[in-house]
């Protein structure tokens, strides 16, 4: 198996024991699970050709003009009786235009091109497909494969638009390499304005991206891209796969904004959601076949009973078929390079975290709580994406701390490149809501900053899009809270809590840049402070965009102190595209003093010395280094001190 072109190479499980010794009694385990991996690219290479062909088959499904100008139409509902197209071309006729059943489940329509040559769809025609159930009910969906959602401005559901554009844009500018530091600016196009209003592709290209490259950043994360008809989901509550959401333009605005990035050395991230549906039916994948399963498992295993959404059935061929070209289709339509998936916790365990508590206990990961059908298909994704892109970048948001998840499918990993560090932010939070400035552990902080498994890459980040939602707030407003309103002008005396707010804001985040992990998130807005917290549109707030915009103008004012924190984080990642200390090897703590709230430790051949204490500053503070270095004024910023025997620890 190993000489087939699919297959993955001979497994390397004593690399990874030899890492982790505690792991030797679930050797077994990680063997099934390359075992299963390699099972299926066999399955993959005798049925369908490959894994190229078969997440290809985007190119198939939904609705394709031919050569002749004629369409093509393909759908899998393996429940319906019978499948019908609809829409404005023929003045919404049910039947008139009626699927013809295949085998195992698909249906396919032929519609010739009209006398004129033209196809008998046009662009931006609205569609439907009316589905008969065997119970003889009449269903109207949008194809899974849809490219193009919208919906009218006083309709609730979504429609289903044949996107076929005369002049399609072509990305110019080739994919960036793969960064050796990772900076992530993690994005939402839709808040990327002051205004109140839901912003556009266009915006983000034109205001956007020109801060992101100032900013040093070089890797965007693409949040709520995949159409979802609740916007207050954030993004999460998906109901067509294919379709980039058409709140923020065209899909050629988003191509052009990706090549945008592109041209600035930027590699975009889209925040995929492969761990559930939306539980919508009208105009999302829920019974679109009028069962209660087609694309997922049937109830109570198919339902999320916390997030009210529907579970995929990991274990069904043309699921996999679905979701793996899925990902190849933002890879090649769009240019993406790469992935965050969402949720990975909720797919590897069928208690999907539910009511547990991750302990570490090595137990918890292995066993009949593991949902292998998941399991094996993240692999199978991650092998096929590093295989057809080398430069592809897979980032998983797992709170369980699953061994080798970061670990290639060779060696029985599930392959991705990052895992999210969640437990920072939290413990940051947890910090700054119950403990008193003297009363900081510096050790619990460093244990926290440090504290993942080896060999296998973390995202450091103090505050993400979940620290902003509303219930909660951003680190810069609970460190200076109501007095953001008020006391961040330049032009009056700065106040304690200003004072001490902006401090431990840069304080925070340079620690956490530089010793919490292989790369670095920053959650859009925050790097200047942005104050309050993030609420979408909903009854609840009446509709209200207050809270549901990044206030960029904040930085327009030159009084206000937002620029000064917005320089501190560009100088941040300015130097650290000098000194790359992400790429280098986790950081060496040489103190981490309770009494005198100082952390000391070098990487990357860069010296990092905090002093968190509220009240002393320090003359002649002796550290040690690994080797000796010229001494220079203590006058000078922090971030250039070269390494040294002797410095003055200042705070800030």
């Amino acid at each position: 198996m190993a000489d087939r072109e699919d297959s993955v190479a001979i497994p390397e499980f004593s690399f990874l024991l030899q890492m982790d010794p505690y792991l030797k009694p679930y050797e077994k385990d990680f063997k099934r699970r390359y075992e299963l991996l390699q099972k299926q690219l066999v399955r993959l290479e005798e049925t369908e050709g490959g894994f190229d062909q078969f997440t290809s088959s985007y190119k198939n499904f939904g609705v394709h003009r031919q050569p002749d100008n004629s369409l093509l139409f393909l759908e899998w509902a393996p429940a319906a009786e019978a499948l019908f197209l609809t829409g404005d071309f023929n003045d919404w006729e049910k039947f008139s235009y009626p699927y013809t059943k295949k085998e195992f489940g698909k249906w396919e329509l032929i519609l010739p091109a009209k006398h004129d040559g033209t196809p008998a769809v046009g662009h931006n025609t609205r569609l439907k497909v009316v589905v008969h159930t065997k119970e003889g009910g009449r269903l109207y969906r949008i194809s899974p494969w849809a490219k193009y959602v919208n919906r009218e401005e006083k309709s609730i559901v979504y429609d289903w638009v044949h996107w076929d554009p005369p002049q399609p844009y072509t990305q110019i500018h080739p994919r960036p390499k793969k960064p050796t530091s990772l900076r992530i600016y993690e994005a939402h196009v839709g808040i990327a304005s002051p205004e109140g209003k839901v912003a556009s592709y266009t915006n983000f290209t034109t205001n956007v991206l020109p801060r992101i490259k100032d900013l040093g950043y070089n890797c965007i994360q693409l949040m709520a891209i995949m159409e979802h008809a609740y916007y207050a989901s954030f993004g999460y509550q998906v109901t067509s796969f294919f379709a980039a959401s058409s709140r923020y333009g065209t899909p050629e605005e988003l191509k052009r904004m990706i090549d945008a990035a592109h041209s600035m050395g930027i590699v975009v991230l889209l925040d995929v959601v492969h761990s559930h549906a939306s539980k919508n039916t009208e105009d999302g994948l829920n019974c679109f076949d009028g069962s209660d399963s087609c694309f997922f498992h049937s109830p109570p295993r198919g339902e999320h009973k916390l997030w009210g959404s529907r579970l995929f059935n990991y274990s069904s061929w043309e699921v996999q078929r679905f979701l793996l070209s899925n990902l190849r289709w933002w890879m090649e339509e769009y240019c993406f390079d790469g992935f965050r998936f969402d949720g990975i916790t909720s797919m590897l365990y069928h208690h999907h975290g539910i009511g547990t508590g991750f302990s570490g206990d090595y137990s918890e990961y292995f066993g009949l709580q593991v949902d292998e059908d998941s399991l094996v298909y993240l692999m199978l994704a991650n092998h096929i994406l590093h295989t057809l892109y080398p430069d592809c970048i897979t980032v998983a948001e797992d709170v369980s701390g699953m061994p080798a998840l970061c670990r290639g499918v060779e060696e029985g990993g599930l392959g991705f490149d990052y895992r999210l560090a969640m437990a920072i932010p939290d413990k940051w939070i947890q910090i700054l809501k119950e403990s008193k400035d003297e009363d900081w552990d510096m050790g619990d902080i460093v244990h926290t900053l440090t504290n993942r498994r080896y060999g296998e890459k973390c995202i450091a980040y103090a505050e993400s899009h979940d620290q902003a939602l509303v219930g909660d707030k951003s680190l810069a407003f609970w460190l200076m809270d109501k007095e953001m309103y008020t006391n961040m002008s330049s032009l009056i005396p700065m106040t304690a809590v200003i004072d001490r707010g902006m401090q431990l804001h840069k304080m925070i985040r340079l620690l956490t840049h530089a010793l919490g992990g292989e790369g670095y998130l920053n959650f859009i807005g925050n790097e200047f402070g942005h104050p309050e917290w993030l609420d979408f549109p909903r009854e609840g707030n009446n509709q209200s965009y207050h809270y549901a915009r990044r206030q960029f103008n904040l930085l327009e004012t030159d009084h206000l102190r937002y620029h000064q924190l917005y320089a501190f984080d560009r100088d941040m990642n300015r130097t650290e595209d000098q000194y790359g200390w992400l790429a280098a090897q986790p950081g060496f703590v040489s103190a981490k003093h309770g009494e005198d709230k100082v952390i000391v430790f070098d990487r990357g051949h860069v010296v990092f010395i905090f002093n968190f204490h509220p009240s002393k500053s320090f003359q002649d503070y002796r550290v040690a280094v690994e080797a000796p270095g010229r001494s220079t004024s203590p006058a000078e910023p922090l971030l250039s001190w070269p390494t040294r025997r002797e410095i003055t620890v200042i705070r800030g």
